[in-house]
């Protein structure tokens, strides 16, 4: 094994310039603010949780887990979500709070992922978690909620597809009861989305033709809300029919949000099944082939912490809406303040006052190796904004020298 050079990271992770860190950020801020006006308090968890708790309760399989000892030989594992931590909050810190309870977040989580696939071991999510409430009226608002947060960060044109887990399992167990493991594989593909494979496990199951037809329907149910009347023909399982008729609850306070336009049904739509337990989402933006968001109801999870309770949420990727996302003029750009020795403190003072405005302001000190470039400089700052020793500044403020002001 070859030692790294000075300069290479691990597999997954990443720098961010400033130029993204300054995009990211503002994304974080008017996402955070958009969740805050919607009635979320923004909380913090920590970056490292016990496995036997946190880890285990998480969505995230054990393979995908970053796991360390610690002094103790104990078992920690970096967040790799931040559904399981707040969970955990909700059922101690939070226990005497009563319900519904409505949480906002932003941070780093970690997932160990195979090197070949190119995938972030290290990405950012800002999202909200909405518990104790199990009526259509809160997925309907987590939903709501990820579109208007989609649009204050930026993201100009997605789409969010909606399902619900209950609606397959009920088909699933009409079709094919007592068959789990052909189950467990049909719904692999599905999340997955590989809609190739699942028709060849379909072509090779026997069952009657027209069970297997009805399997190979549900890929075409996507749509609005007469995608909900076709699935209540389709299958006559009590909990299938339960699920539909809970999407459609959901599709009618959509339609109160003014908001079904960004929504479409899709019944393929399942979620991690081990974790979702009703309604699920993903949101997708245009020229992206990944969600840039993904949320649904995961109402076992708050009871692994000692307080059962019913819950649904959503998360943003906000790493993944960068390249999606335009960059924002700067309000009032960079100005660059170069003075001469005698002037230092009314030049200090002067920047001091420009960044009291808000302003962005950088210093310097003219001396004779920047003095010849100060012409060169005036000519550039005279047409708009230039370029002094790689920074971009839109404004250039000369203090002066010792024998008086140069402007």
């Amino acid at each position: 094994m070859t030692k790294p050079k000075v300069f290479e990271k691990p597999t997954g992770v990443k720098d961010y310039l400033p130029h993204a860190v300054t995009k990211l950020r503002r994304i974080e801020r008017n996402v955070l603010e958009c969740m805050r006006t919607w009635g979320y308090e923004q909380i913090m968890t920590p970056t490292i949780e016990y496995y036997d708790t946190v880890g285990v309760a998480s969505s995230t399989s054990d393979q995908k887990l970053f796991k360390l000892l610690n002094q103790r030989g104990t078992t920690i594992v970096l967040r790799s979500d931040m559904t399981a931590p707040i969970a955990r909050v909700v059922g101690s810190l939070l226990k005497e709070q009563p319900f519904p309870i409505r949480l906002s977040y932003h941070g780093n989580v970690f997932r160990a992922f195979e090197e070949e696939a190119a995938r972030e071991a290290e990405f950012f999510q800002t999202g909200v978690e909405l518990v104790g409430d199990s009526s259509p009226e809160a997925d309907a608002e987590v939903i709501a909620l990820a579109i208007a947060s989609l649009q204050a960060a930026g993201v100009p044109s997605f789409k969010i597809a909606m399902g619900h887990v209950g609606f397959l399992n009920g088909l699933f167990e009409e079709t094919l009861p007592g068959r789990e493991s052909e189950q467990e594989a049909l719904k692999a593909c599905l999340l997955q989305r590989d809609h190739v494979g699942y028709r060849d496990i379909l072509r090779k199951l026997l069952i009657d033709a027209a069970w297997q037809q009805e399997l190979e329907h549900i890929l075409r149910l996507r749509g609005g809300q007469e995608v909900c009347n076709q699935a209540l023909e389709l299958s006559a399982n009590e909990d299938a029919q339960a699920a539909i008729r809970h999407l459609c609850a959901v599709w009618d306070v959509l339609a109160a949000y003014g908001v079904q336009e960004h929504v479409l049904i899709d019944l393929t739509m399942i979620g991690d099944f081990s974790y979702y337990t009703g309604m699920t989402f993903e949101g997708y933006a245009s020229h992206l082939g990944f969600p840039v968001c993904s949320g649904g109801r995961y109402d076992n999870l708050l009871a692994q912490f000692g307080r059962p309770a019913h819950a649904t949420g959503f998360a943003i990727k906000t790493t993944r809406i960068l390249d999606v996302v335009e960059d924002a003029a700067e309000e009032m750009g960079r100005t660059l303040i170069i003075y001469g020795p005698s002037l230092r403190r009314s030049a200090l003072m002067g920047a001091e006052r420009l960044r009291e405005r808000g302003q962005a302001v950088v210093t310097e000190l003219l001396t004779p190796a920047n003095e010849n470039e100060l012409e060169a400089v005036k000519a550039a700052a005279a047409n708009g904004s230039f370029v002094y020793r790689g920074t971009e500044y839109t404004a250039l403020l000369e203090i002066g020298t010792d024998e008086g002001e140069l402007a």
